[in-house]
Formats: structure tokens, sequence, C-alpha cells
């Protein structure tokens, strides 16, 4: 998925090693593809595509042990809190958007202040290559008020909008729901976001607080599209937050893609 050409605080993208199990639960039903298993926490992480009877492919999605919630590295005075994990997609299995996946562990979450500033994980769903990753760069945070970063309305999924001081190195401008209740002060559990550089999109976000994944949820979530994509291929029309007892793992995934 090489789209470099036409096209992310860089903090310290020191991902996490690769983890030597070669067997991981199988969360869900078969059909599923799963990718590396990547070290988070005491526990791991790792990529899921779900497929239907039709070999269509029904969701995309990451998987976390519920060690995975434990023993996360703190934030030390004065220096970054954020920590990235890189995940590979299956190597196996169809092809989707998404390049591959990037878990952010925010351990004293992030602008803007009384919203985000909780710690909780941002999963970036990366529908750019690494490589394009890596030549997203801003001067400063309120880049993303320049004219040459506003997304065309047609990009734009509905009810959103790219507020000043979003601008991210080896990310993009994010841009956000406003109707969202952590806006209405409400407590901030999840959202959702959508990424851009240059006009295009370069990730699809969903947050959720270390919080909310503590008290095992199980929802689903409806996602604003835009009226066109950057790219061609299937997209989220909601988004899933759940908690296996029996497998004692969680999974966040885009689903009812189309």
């Amino acid at each position: 998925m090489k789209r470099t050409s036409e096209l992310f605080p860089g903090v310290l993208i020191a991902f996490a090693v690769v983890s030597a199990l070669g067997v991981r639960p199988a969360f869900g039903q078969a059909g599923s593809y799963v990718g590396p298993a990547v070290t988070i926490g005491k526990g791991e992480a790792y990529a899921m595509v779900r497929t239907g009877a039709d070999g269509a492919v029904t969701s995309i999605g990451v998987v976390m042990t519920a060690a995975a919630l434990e023993g996360l590295p703190a934030a030390a005075p004065g220096e970054h809190s954020d920590f990235p994990y890189e995940l590979p997609m299956p190597a196996t299995g169809p092809k989707t958007v998404v390049d591959h996946v990037v878990v952010n562990w925010e351990a004293a979450g992030h602008a803007p202040s009384k919203v985000y500033d909780v710690p909780h994980f941002d999963f970036h769903f990366y529908v750019v290559d690494r490589e394009a990753v890596e030549k997203v760069v801003f001067s400063s945070p309120d880049a993303s008020g320049a004219p040459d970063q506003q997304p065309p309305a047609e990009l734009m999924a509905t009810g959103y909008v790219l507020p000043p001081g979003t601008a991210k190195s080896k990310m993009g401008v994010h841009a956000v729901n406003p109707a969202g209740g952590e806006f209405q002060q409400q407590p901030f559990n999840t959202a959702f976001i959508y990424g851009y550089y240059n006009k295009r999109l370069t990730f699809i976000e969903p947050m959720v607080s270390l919080a909310y994944l503590k008290s095992k949820p199980s929802v689903s979530l409806p996602v604003s599209r835009p009226a066109k994509y950057s790219w061609p291929g299937a997209y989220p029309s909601s988004y899933r937050v759940a908690f296996d007892e029996a497998r004692q793992a969680y999974e966040v995934s885009l689903e009812e893609l189309r």
C-alpha cells in the first residue's frame, strides 16, 4: 500500500519488541487472521482481521490481553508521556485499507486540557504506509490551521472540525467531533478521530480511556463518515470496544465496513 509520494511530538518511537509467543488466543470466530504479538505492559497486543463466510472483511481490530493494562510505563515529570507500540497487520488473509496499527499509551493524556488529559490509549489505524508516516512533519502544533492542511469538505466526516493545535509530526492533523460527550463536560470514555496530512486521510483513530477499559465494557458506537475517502476501500460505520471475560482480552475494532 504505497502512498508515500502523495503524501507523520515524533516522540521517541521506540516500538515494543515483538513477542516470541507463537500462539495467541483465538479471540472471535473462524475466519480470523492475526498479526505478530507485541509486548504492552505485562501482556501483549496484536492486530486482527475478521472475515465472513463469503471471505469479505467484517472487522479490523486490536486485541489486548488483560495483563496489557498492568505495568504500563509512567509519565516522568518533564518528560514525554506518549509510548507507541507498532502492530503489524496479519501476513495472511485479505488486504484491508489499514497498512499498520500504532497503539499509543498516553500515560498522562494529551491536549486539550480537561478533555483528553486522562490516561488512555490511542489506536491509530494508518491508511498510509510507514514511509509516508515518517514524512509527516510540522513546525508547530498550530500548523493544523494552515490552508494547505485543510481537507476538502467531502473528506471531512459530518459534524467534524479541525481545531487549532492538533498537528503532530509522524501522525497528522486531528479532526474531532465537538458534539462528543467529552466536550460537553462529561467524562471521556471513548472518542473517534480522523487524521490528515496535506489534505489527505492518514489514519482512523478510536481513543479509549484506561478507566473505561478497566470497566470491561461491551459497546458498539456509530461512526460519522465523510462523503468521500482519500483512498479506495471499505471504511467503518461503527467501532466496538469489548472485553471477553472467558479469554481475558480486550478488543477495539472497526466494524460495519463498506
